[in-house]
């Protein structure tokens, strides 16, 4: 569907106005998708993507900057996100011996076992969403956006 009809428009959009409209509401069609996957979870996407971010560590534990500059959302509230997923048992919190103003963040065998579940939805979730691209269209379109991103 013509992004013009989503929003119906009846404006002719000029084709940047045009692009970044799309871009947005596909972004927001994404994510909503993604997180109806991780609500039977009690998970928001955010906290998701602290769970990978842990996971990534391979059992090293990790800072709260570290989190922070992983994150594919850096608005998020670190703190916030560790606590939360602290209450649910999914990561551990403790402060660093060497240095006590750093606090090291582990994720828990619990939170494993929900990324282990959840991994194969999100995969076949990620696969749907591109499956009528072919791979040179998905190379083309990783190229364009990392390019818009380029500052």
């Amino acid at each position: 569907m013509k992004i013009e009809e989503i929003v119906k428009s009846s404006v002719i959009m000029g084709l940047s106005q045009k692009t970044v409209l799309n871009i947005i509401f596909t972004h927001n069609d994404i994510t909503e998708r993604l997180i109806e996957i991780l609500k039977p979870y009690d998970l928001s996407n955010e906290q998701y993507n602290v769970l990978r971010i842990l996971r990534g560590q391979k059992g090293n534990p990790a800072n709260m900057f570290l989190i922070q500059e992983r994150m594919l959302a850096r608005t998020s509230n670190t703190t916030r996100l560790v606590d939360k997923l602290l209450l649910k048992e999914l990561v551990t919190r403790k402060v660093c011996k060497e240095n006590r103003r750093k606090i090291e963040v582990l994720i828990t065998e619990k939170g494993l076992a929900i990324l282990k579940e959840l991994d194969p939805k999100v995969d076949d979730y990620g696969n749907n969403i591109v499956a009528r691209l072919t791979t040179n269209e998905l190379e083309q379109l990783n190229h364009i956006l990392e390019k818009i991103r380029i500052k």
